[in-house]
């Protein structure tokens, strides 16, 4: 047979094996069992009749023909006195009963294969085709791990990274075709094929993956990113809907976003009722002498019909003409009023974002501001 009954227990396999320490050896544990029995009631494991010499070939997609020495395989559990399997037992079961054809994995798996060959072979089953990729290194070289950052699609999915930009990211990490970098999830399911995956292992690049993450972003349809927003947006408390509002906002943050988070961190000043200014920048835009063209920048915004972008410009450059004004000179003063700050979209797509209520509030706020700084 291919297995057989061990009675051996941990202290004497620990007893053996610092007999072998002692005489300069590694410790192999072999046969001793193999044609012996005990008392019936004694526990046991189920271990592996692995071989004494000859080689165990294993045959990798992607390093050829792999040889190990059978003499180096001890005869390992496949089920443990506990009556549970093994990790190299249960993923060859599982495997077949699954119907697995490739299994495509880290090359830190390729010491469990020449192991699971031999379960493969003692269950008369047909081994699926293998492919041992190289490790995904970090930034320093070192083995991929949570120091470098998130680990896990989950977590990549919390931090606002999209499913098809993580499955580019990484096929592309290791696979080439050309100097394609954008695939789409059918390109890729047409394209792929183990012959251009590269055996080296491969550095992650966080900078890239983030790039790529809001090229997907800006190239879908804003109504979906919004769609993938929301969410975010109900967790943090804002009163936000999926509406025209939400999808607009998208389609201008979406244009310098490199993740959902970068979206919903963005616009908080769309939603809420009262805003705080930033103290540098209000320090410097909100004057005294802002004060008469803010005036007349809320006058005239308040007859303004339909209150769109276009419409909005329009009253913008009459004041710049008017007053010899250049374009910074209002839109900073005017950005501070309605989002606390100095970076936003642009400032007539805004306005009209937020709408006329909203936007003539702000800036009455802002003028009310102003005139709190005039000496008495």
């Amino acid at each position: 047979g291919y297995a057989y009954r061990c009675y051996v227990t941990p202290e004497e396999l620990e007893e053996k094996r610092k007999e072998a320490q002692a005489r300069g050896e590694v410790f192999h544990y072999k046969r001793e069992w193999a044609d012996r029995n005990a008392a019936p009631d004694k526990p046991y494991a189920i271990r592996m009749l692995t071989p004494d010499n000859g080689t165990i070939e294993v045959h990798d997609a992607l390093r050829g023909k792999v040889v190990f020495d059978a003499s180096e395989i001890d005869d390992f559990v496949i089920l443990k006195t506990d009556g549970f399997p093994t990790y190299n037992f249960a993923v060859v079961a599982d495997d077949s009963l699954m119907k697995i054809t490739h299994v495509i994995r880290g090359d830190d798996h390729l010491i469990n294969t020449p192991r699971q060959v031999l379960i493969y072979a003692g269950l008369s089953l047909e081994v699926p085709e293998l492919a041992h990729v190289s490790m995904i290194l970090g930034p320093d070289g070192k083995r991929l791990s949570k120091r470098h950052g998130a680990t896990s699609v989950v977590e990549y999915r919390k931090e606002g990274y999209l499913p098809e930009a993580l499955v580019n990211y990484l096929t592309r990490l290791g696979w080439s075709f050309g100097d394609q970098e954008i695939f789409s999830t059918e390109e890729l399911i047409e394209k792929f094929t183990l012959d251009n995956v590269g055996k080296s292992a491969a550095v992650f690049n966080p900078e890239k993956l983030q790039w790529l993450n809001g090229w997907y972003i800006r190239n879908k349809p804003p109504e979906e990113i919004a769609g993938l927003v929301l969410p975010i947006l109900i967790e943090r408390g804002i009163r936000a809907e999926l509406d025209q509002k939400l999808v607009m906002i998208v389609k201008e943050l979406g244009q310098r976003a490199k993740t959902l988070l970068d979206i919903a961190d963005s616009l908080g000043y769309f939603y809420a009722d009262e805003i705080e200014y930033d103290e540098k920048a209000a320090g410097k835009f909100l004057t005294t002498d802002m004060l008469d063209v803010l005036k007349e920048l809320t006058e005239k915004l308040s007859q303004a019909t339909p209150f769109t972008t276009d419409v909005i410009q329009n009253i913008f450059e009459g004041i710049m003409s008017e007053r010899s004004l250049k374009l910074g000179t209002i839109a900073q003063p005017v950005r501070v009023a309605l989002t606390g700050g100095t970076v936003s979209p642009g400032i007539f797509e805004v306005m009209e974002i937020m709408g006329k209520d909203m936007v003539l509030s702000r800036l009455s706020n802002a003028i009310e501001y102003i005139n709190a700084l005039k000496p008495a």
